[in-house]
């Protein structure tokens, strides 16, 4: 009897590969024996072995040229810096986009997986908990990390269109927790107290690295497509937080958090805009169906997670987002508005150095 022939494996591409979850990933699908070769592409050479090397900017037009035996690209090169000048972050990470899509047309490679998040659903008091995966887009672009991810997802559907031929298959994971991951959510968790709105109560996900990387590797295989939501299982009420993480909440009303944190962002005192603290007051689970259905099982919990998260932030200090040096968070932490409005000492210092 004539036997039938194994597909033959994939090659697959990973960009962002020397550092954070490019490494991650990069490291995972090098000992997979589901790809056939795995390709390295960053401005650096990075030190996972047994890959092929190509070192070049992602944004380099002549991407094209070096991924034509490419099957799968997985765009994981991008600056999420909290702390980056915005207009330079954004333009970085949309030109790397958007070469990577044309790139990739053009070389005729099948499938392009990216990364973008959940907070594009938004975080609003009345979402519901969880989010059906095909809930609409509904986060306010901003100049902020959420605006980037927006724009992202834009160039997507227009490529989509542009580019039939091409599957792209989108990501979007809830609040990523791990070994050298810097956001609003981790820094949050670096204040003396948490903050939250009066009159609402957020509810906790978290997506560990480990599990965004499982997750990436099954679109990168064509297990799931389309878009895809990547969390723990379930959801933590603020009352665990608090009693796991052992940090009581401040409340404030949901006017004077805002209205105060988009003084102190345009006053250049706090990296993120205000939008994004409602991602730490306000509900924003997902249901992970397509990777349910597909037999995907995260393997770190909430709990575990915000554990891990809680260890990784020991010794540094954050308020509104904004890292404080050691005697910034002791003045800070003495003060009865911790959370948000005990900024007032930083907001005094930074108008002293521009008199100075």
């Amino acid at each position: 009897m004539p036997t039938s022939k194994r597909p033959r494996l994939p090659v697959v591409a990973v960009t962002g590969a020397a550092s954070g979850i490019g490494r991650a990933f990069l490291a995972k699908v090098a000992s997979s024996a589901d790809f056939r070769r795995v390709v390295a592409i960053d401005e650096q050479r990075g030190d996972v072995s047994d890959v092929t090397w190509r070192v070049l900017d992602v944004r380099d037009p002549l991407l094209a040229n070096r991924i034509s035996d490419i099957d799968v690209l997985v765009h994981l090169a991008g600056d999420y810096a909290l702390d980056a000048e915005p207009a330079e972050r954004r333009a970085y990470n949309l030109r790397a986009a958007q070469t990577v899509l044309t790139a990739s047309a053009a070389a005729r490679v099948r499938r392009v997986v990216l990364v973008t998040s959940a907070m594009v659903y938004g975080a609003a008091e009345d979402n519901p908990v969880p989010l059906p995966e095909d809930s609409a887009v509904a986060a306010e672009p901003d100049t902020g990390i959420v605006g980037d991810h927006l724009e992202i997802e834009a160039l997507v559907r227009r490529s989509l269109r542009s580019h039939p031929g091409l599957e792209v298959t989108v990501l979007r994971p809830a609040a990523v927790v791990g070994p050298g991951i810097d956001s609003v959510v981790t820094r949050h968790f670096e204040a003396p107290r948490l903050l939250s709105v009066k009159g609402c109560s957020p509810r906790w996900q978290f997506c560990h690295v480990d599990d965004l990387v499982s997750a990436l590797e099954l679109a990168a295989l064509g297990v799931v497509s389309g878009v895809v939501a990547v969390g723990s299982e379930g959801w933590l009420e603020q009352e665990q937080v608090e009693e796991l993480s052992g940090l009581r909440r401040f409340e404030l009303p949901a006017g004077l958090t805002f209205g105060t944190a988009q003084r102190l962002h345009r006053l250049g005192i706090t990296p993120a805009p205000a939008t994004d603290l409602h991602y730490v007051v306000y509900p924003w689970v997902v249901d992970c169906a397509s990777l349910r259905e597909a037999g995907w099982k995260p393997t770190w919990s909430n709990e575990a997670s915000l554990t891990q998260l809680l260890e990784l932030r020991e010794g540094k200090h954050a308020v509104v987002g904004r890292r404080l040096s050691g005697k910034e968070a002791t003045l800070t932490a003495a003060g009865a508005t911790v959370a948000v409005l005990g900024t007032a000492a930083i907001v005094r210092a930074a108008r002293k150095k521009r008199r100075v």
